[in-house]
């Protein structure tokens, strides 16, 4: 229409177009509300499956058998002769005391022995005597009789001191300290110049034999026994050096300090690498358990529990759900209750979700817009 000016006619023909358009728009957008956005979320069907998950514990290499070594006799220690970390024979002499004291009760009980076998001796020539007056009729009965007493109180003087020159020769002994076994040398409690009590631990010695390795676990972790009665101890150090063993000792209680109870596995062969104080992990595997498994993005807080997000697939809503936590570990949770198989189970995009609230599951790809 170039050049032309609009009839009448036609003004009214766009004013009509525009009342009809204008009721659709209206309908699509509301003036000062904007278009909902859509929640995307990947969901994973439960399942329920048998889970066996593996221990893995930190301890230490320790002797099965400790001797607390003490001396048999008071006195004051005169020489240490050892060091912690050293290996002793049986027979070897750790320590000695000063031996004044029993030196002069052993040089007594020897004067002891000596004066009463000098009297044996003159009892034995006196009766000899009697003997020989009596059968010549030149002496009384009464006489021989007090001869033969005399020669048995001498004699019994003679055993008595011999016994007690035993117990002097053995109390002068006990001033060397000896282990007894063969073993390392773990503590001492002892230097030279210290008076010590008979029966007082001064040295605690690790014997030498089986070794164990032990761990302080906690409580829960014995609530639910291993599938194998065998553990695999790895030196930490080198875990090319491996061992095997089995539960020998678990303490019948917790300790206080540490909230752990403590385990022994004794080994059935300690490779020469494993001395005693080396840091070994131990493996075993828990006995396999139906749970249901979902990853770690599933899970959920809510009202102060753990919690997973369950999908209604007949009305698309989500609702939180209160569950039981079986086990962790390292990217899974082990479900033990509050989910069924086949549930579907959000796993991506609970950060935007609220109770009874309409979701989309995506897609490859489009999960977390």
């Amino acid at each position: 229409m170039t050049g032309r000016r609009s009839t009448p006619l036609a003004i009214c023909a766009v004013l009509l177009a525009g009342a009809v358009a204008a009721p659709a728009l209206s309908a699509q957008t509301e003036p000062g509300k904007p278009l909902a956005a859509q929640t995307f979320v990947r969901v994973v069907a439960a399942e329920r499956s048998m889970i066996a998950t593996d221990i893995v514990i930190t301890g230490d290499v320790q002797a099965q058998a400790q001797t607390n070594v003490s001396f048999r006799t008071n006195g004051k220690v005169g020489a240490r002769l050892v060091e912690v970390g050293d290996h002793v024979e049986a027979d070897q002499v750790l320590a000695r005391l000063d031996p004044q004291e029993q030196r002069a009760n052993l040089d007594n009980a020897r004067a002891a022995l000596t004066s009463a076998e000098a009297q044996l001796t003159q009892a034995k020539l006196s009766f000899k005597r009697q003997e020989t007056l009596l059968a010549s009729g030149y002496t009384t009965r009464p006489a021989f009789d007090n001869a033969e007493q005399q020669l048995r109180t001498t004699q019994a003087a003679v055993d008595s001191a011999k016994a007690a020159l035993g117990t002097a020769q053995e109390q002068f002994s006990y001033t060397e300290l000896r282990a007894g076994v063969a073993g390392i040398v773990l503590s001492r409690s002892l230097e030279t110049g210290q008076v010590v009590r008979a029966g007082q631990s001064v040295l605690i010695l690790a014997q030498d034999g089986p070794r164990d390795a032990v761990f302080n676990v906690y409580e829960a972790l014995l609530a639910t026994p291993p599938d194998s009665k065998t553990v695999e101890v790895v030196l930490q150090a080198d875990p090319g050096v491996v061992a095997v063993g089995s539960v020998r000792e678990i303490a019948p209680s917790v300790d206080p300090s540490s909230g752990t109870v403590r385990v022994k596995v004794g080994l059935d062969r300690t490779p020469p690498q494993m001395g005693l104080g080396a840091v070994v992990v131990g493996r075993g595997k828990f006995r396999p358990q139906p749970a249901i498994v979902l990853p770690w993005s599933a899970l959920y807080r809510w009202k102060g529990r753990p919690a997973i997000w369950v999908l209604d697939p007949a009305t698309g809503t989500v609702s939180p759900r209160n569950v039981t936590v079986e086990r962790y570990g390292a990217d899974t949770i082990a479900l033990a209750a509050g989910v069924e198989p086949g549930e579907q189970v959000v796993t991506a995009g609970i950060q935007f979700l609220r109770p009874g609230q309409t979701v989309t599951v995506a897609a490859s790809g489009e999960g977390g817009r």
